[in-house]
């Protein structure tokens, strides 16, 4: 039997390969969580079957400038807008991808019909819809309904936020979850135990996240020590009181592998924050194999009630719950076993074959439309 001419097998998966187009950066040390999703989800893409263009205004992470089969665009540091606007409307992709609630995007979901951009337009919802945060302004509420809600397709990070999307705007999305590198994020069960347990937090200094609540518990529980990482606007507060704690160090924000070594040192993860999307932090510290306790409001999934760790309803019942596990180590650690071994299930390799799925078949739904 003849075989097929090489050249001719790699046209057709030329013409086959879905475009991506991220609207994303592809940066290296980015701390912004939706631009880590997106890179994390580039760099695990099958790079004979999904082609990706990210834009880049420093030096780009090496897992997306050695994948094959991807395009970085160089943007200045301001006046970003109608470059981006450019590559939106002009660009020759099949998708575009992550887009963001931004003057850029906006122009385009506006221009669009006028240019006839065949291409489909796929948002991402990482965070309640009823707006609790109190740093989300009014101008911001309305460019989020202006763009990332006007988009072809949406996808919620979890089920709670699929619902509140659909409470809150009428909108219908599809549930694909966020992901955790369980290769990066691994436990270090074979160290030295700390001479008294250590509670870890990691997570924004604002008021809806609970920091302080972290400090009320260091001051119930004077047998542990507390580790707080992050920044935001109750620092300097935070820091203040602080002072007066003997078993509270604020360490600010950290780096990726800075983090990592945190979560490796630690005994107990602790995140009383009350309004959330998926967190990656639970994810992360599931996969150190850390117990983790974490208020029930937005469903958390990735936690499972008395099994991986706990779900209260009060900041007085996650101290309570906090103090149980350090009342019984065993149980400690049999729940941060039972974490790491459960979170598999949200390894950004398990996800992006999920995302592959929806590229594909929202593509090949899309061909066959415009074909006629």
């Amino acid at each position: 039997m003849d075989r097929p001419d090489r050249d001719e097998c790699r046209k057709t998966n030329r013409m086959q390969r879905v475009n991506i187009l991220l609207d994303s950066f592809a940066d290296e040390g980015l701390t912004n969580a939706q631009m880590i999703n997106a890179r994390e989800i580039v760099s695990r893409l099958d790079a004979d079957r999904f082609s990706a263009t990210m834009f880049v205004r420093g030096m780009p992470a090496e897992s997306i400038s050695a994948r094959l089969n991807t395009r970085l665009i160089q943007l200045p540091r301001r006046m970003q807008t109608i470059p981006l606007l450019a590559h939106f409307l002009f660009g020759s992709q099949d998708i575009l991808f992550y887009l963001k609630a931004s003057p850029a995007s906006r122009l385009f979901l506006k221009l669009r019909w006028l240019r006839r951009s065949r291409c489909i337009v796929v948002g991402t919802i990482e965070s309640q819809s009823d707006w609790q945060d109190e740093t989300i302004t009014p101008k911001t509420k309305l460019l989020f309904e202006r763009t990332i809600a006007r988009c072809d397709y949406l996808f919620s990070n979890s089920e709670f936020v699929r619902r509140s999307l659909e409470k809150n705007y009428g909108l219908a999305s599809e549930v694909v979850p966020t992901g955790v590198d369980t290769e990066f994020f691994t436990p270090n069960w074979d160290r030295p135990a700390n001479p008294r347990p250590r509670v870890l937090y990691v997570g924004a200094l604002r008021q809806f996240k609970g920091p302080q609540v972290i400090l009320n518990a260091a001051q119930r529980c004077p047998g542990a020590d507390f580790v707080v990482v992050g920044e935001g606007v109750m620092g300097h507060e935070l820091r203040e009181r602080a002072k007066g704690l003997t078993n509270v160090v604020m360490r600010g924000p950290l780096g990726r592998s800075a983090v990592r070594e945190q979560y490796r040192a630690a005994d107990i993860f602790m995140f009383p924050s009350r309004w959330e999307g998926s967190p990656r932090v639970l994810m992360e510290a599931a996969a150190s194999g850390l117990p983790v306790v974490a208020r029930k409001d937005y469903e958390p999934e990735s936690v499972i009630h008395g099994k991986t760790g706990f779900l209260a309803a009060t900041d007085d019942e996650i101290i309570v719950r906090l103090q149980q596990l350090l009342a019984n180590p065993d149980l400690s650690r049999a729940f941060g076993r039972a974490g790491r071994s459960d979170v598999a299930r949200f390894s950004w390799d398990v996800i992006t074959r999920q995302w592959e799925g929806v590229f594909t078949r929202l593509t090949m739904a899309h061909r066959k439309e415009t074909r006629f």
